[in-house]
């Protein structure tokens, strides 16, 4: 007991020590036991200790503290922003001006803020048991109790939905749509505006609706195409008519196993066997012939608005006005390009997330981003102002390349080496093992520290300074001396 009592004083001597040793230039540098430094990346100051465990930053409006993985805090003040993170996904808190969203595991979550119309309203959700809203306007409260009895409001892509024991009788509304479901999905009837239908899944059903009109906003009349549906013993046969009432109606045909096609004023698709057989489409508007075998095993295609050819897994070539996409032994390589002025994207990947290489240009501005990424090695970003990151190791980036919070919760955890650069004032800092080995550069001042801060070397225009064991070591030359010839 004597020995551990004695060696827990000198780790408490040590921590009260290293405040007024280690400090230079108002920083205390003592990574990985604890760092203070500039960001490199942003105007703000940061703050790390305990190695991974622990750090603190401001850099201009956003405030951000964190203990990874357990938790982080994130507050921008321009944008009334909060974040919360929790063993993320796990749960997670957001806030933005007076709306807000806490969930546990997407089971658990409660929302609330105010509507277009400053009327306050709150969700609370135990999915997929329970579902309720409340707000001043009794028309927008809900509860639902999965299966038994339940309304739900602007929830599962439906404005409107009633049940009682589902799935034996529920009714939906989307737009003018209302459909009555009974042991949903098999029985429902349907109607609308100029709409009717009924099915009894996958036996029979049919389905109408005529042309109507509606007034956009700019008081122009548009076009609500009509439709006439109709299936038997689905998906084995069904006969539709979309786009009534267009200049570009379409007629679907299909007698699964043996025959299927499609055709428009512009364009026209048969196939035999679908969907494994063979299929010859003509697309008159886009201008080009497509024959496919065992889609999408086997494609070939040519003309102005489409060239491809496709033998998978082994190659293929695809390309069009904007669009280019290939791939050899798939999923070993595989090439994408979107080029549409002024974007410019590209993707280079291998096996999937193994390696990933993304270009976006501005080909007006000429500016450009790029992400690279090696599972699990390393990953670089590079972004439209000239900044760059280089961390090493990267186990989830490379799989969730725009996760703020797995930059946040995790990264520090595994970034073994840091590498950054300020495209604008060519401001530059490395990091090893948690600060264990550190180094910063501005135009004016170069600044390295190794070894939980035993060894300190600053070099500026007004001269040198080294600090041994955080006691300095020679005279720092005055600033009148520094700038003599």
């Amino acid at each position: 007991m004597s020995r551990f009592t004695t060696i827990l004083k000198c780790a408490l001597c040590v921590a009260l020590l290293l405040p007024i040793l280690g400090r230079a230039d108002d920083a205390l540098v003592a990574g990985p036991l604890f760092s203070e430094f500039d960001l490199t990346l942003d105007i703000g100051h940061r703050t790390e200790a305990v190695g991974p465990l622990y750090y603190s930053q401001h850099a201009d409006t956003v405030e951000q503290w964190a203990l990874p993985p357990f938790y982080s805090w994130t507050h921008d003040a321009s944008l009334e922003l909060t974040e919360v993170d929790s063993l993320y996904p796990l749960f997670t808190y957001r806030r933005y001006g007076g709306e807000y969203r806490v969930q546990f595991f997407q089971l658990y979550s409660h929302a609330g803020g105010m509507t277009q119309e400053d009327k306050l309203r709150k969700r609370f959700t135990l999915f997929p048991f329970y579902f309720q809203q409340r707000s001043p306007e009794p028309d927008h409260n809900y509860t639902a109790m999965m299966p038994f009895y339940g309304h739900l409001q602007g929830r599962l892509f439906r404005d409107d939905i009633r049940f009682i024991m589902f799935p034996a009788y529920s009714v939906t509304h989307k737009k003018d749509v209302v459909t009555t479901n009974y042991f949903y999905p098999f029985v429902h009837k349907r109607h609308g505006d100029q709409l009717s239908g009924w099915q009894v899944w996958p036996i029979v059903g049919a389905e109408h609706k005529g042309v109507t009109y509606k007034t956009n906003t700019v008081d122009e009349t548009e076009i609500i195409p009509g439709h006439e549906k109709l299936f038997v013993l689905w998906p084995f046969f069904f006969k539709d008519q979309l786009g009534l009432g267009t200049p570009k109606p379409e007629q679907h045909l299909a007698i699964i196993p043996f025959y299927s096609s499609m055709h428009t004023p512009v364009r026209d698709s048969v196939s035999y066997g679908w969907p494994f057989g063979f299929t010859s489409t003509d697309d008159r508007e886009k201008k080009y012939i497509e024959h496919d075998l065992f889609w999408p095993l086997y494609v070939f295609a040519h003309g102005e608005g489409k060239t491809e050819t496709r033998i998978w897994p082994f190659y293929s070539q695809a390309k069009n006005e904007f669009l280019e996409s290939d791939f050899y032994m798939w999923p070993i390589y595989k090439y994408n390009r979107v080029h549409s002025d002024p974007l410019d994207r590209e993707r280079t990947r291998i096996l999937f997330f193994l390696y990933s290489d993304a270009r976006e240009k501005n080909t007006q501005t000429k500016k450009e981003l790029r992400r690279i990424a090696f599972w699990p090695f390393y990953t670089y970003y590079h972004d439209m102002t000239g900044n760059e990151r280089f961390q090493a190791l990267a186990l989830l980036e490379p799989i969730l390349p725009n996760s703020k919070s797995v930059l946040r919760d995790y990264s520090p955890l595994w970034a073994l080496w840091r590498n950054e650069k300020n495209g604008k004032n060519g401001d530059t800092s490395q990091s090893l093992l948690w600060n264990l080995y550190q180094h910063q550069t501005t135009p004016e001042v170069k600044k390295t520290s190794l070894l939980f801060g035993l060894f300190q070397y600053q070099s500026s225009p007004a001269g040198h300074q080294l600090k041994l064991l955080y006691i300095p070591v020679g005279k720092k030359p005055a600033p009148e001396a520094a700038h003599k010839p």
